[in-house]
């Protein structure tokens, strides 16, 4: 090509745009997981766990409590009888938690977790061991301990009462904790109630 063809061409082309490149799609290798598709993935896992956490109980800011204090609760509308029974220990336990060694964090989640399912199995008193400690060290943990769960306890509405225990159960390293009735139970003994009684006919 001669100058002047050279120079003809440009004059030719001098007002051609460029095309514009559409942007290029980014190809997954078959096997490889796409990276936003992953990470919206462990977002949404993130969420459900959450959601699927129920536990209510506080988690921090809680003051712990000498391991000799007596803990001591009723909701209005336990009976005093029902109470000072539990208070002597003259309920079957029938179930324990033992939170020794246990972090706040595990002691937590345990402890909401069996209070729950003895609820759910119908259970109307369990005990708890938080322990007094006999070194410094263990005090410290059992007074932390000790003040969760008098905290926690209070939090759950399914708790009527509570008290620590007789010296024979664990003393003031332990206490007696007195569930609601499940609505399986209130059934039951509805059922008992019944059994055997002619309904009452005003006519």
């Amino acid at each position: 090509m001669t100058s002047d063809d050279e120079d003809l061409f440009l004059q030719e082309v001098a007002d051609v745009v460029p095309l514009k490149r559409e942007a290029r799609a980014k190809r997954r290798v078959s096997g490889q997981p796409d990276r936003d598709s992953s990470l919206a993935h462990r977002r949404r896992a993130a969420v459900e766990g959450e959601a699927r956490d129920r536990n209510i109980l506080t988690e921090e800011g809680i003051e712990p409590l000498d391991p000799w204090y007596v803990m001591d609760f009723k909701r209005p509308g336990v009976q005093n009888g029902v109470f000072r029974k539990l208070k002597q220990g003259r309920y079957d336990m029938e179930a324990r938690l033992d939170l020794h060694r246990m972090t706040t964090a595990v002691a937590r989640r345990e402890l909401f977790e069996f209070i729950e399912e003895s609820h759910q199995l119908g259970l109307r008193c369990v005990i708890l061991i938080h322990g007094k400690g006999e070194s410094r060290a263990e005090r410290e943990r059992s007074s932390i301990l000790k003040g969760c769960t008098d905290h926690w306890l209070r939090e759950l509405d399914i708790v009527q009462a509570f008290h620590s225990a007789q010296a024979r159960h664990g003393g003031t390293g332990a206490v007696y904790v007195l569930l609601k009735k499940s609505e399986e139970k209130k059934r039951e003994n509805r059922e008992k109630f019944l059994k055997g009684r002619v309904p009452y006919d005003s006519t």
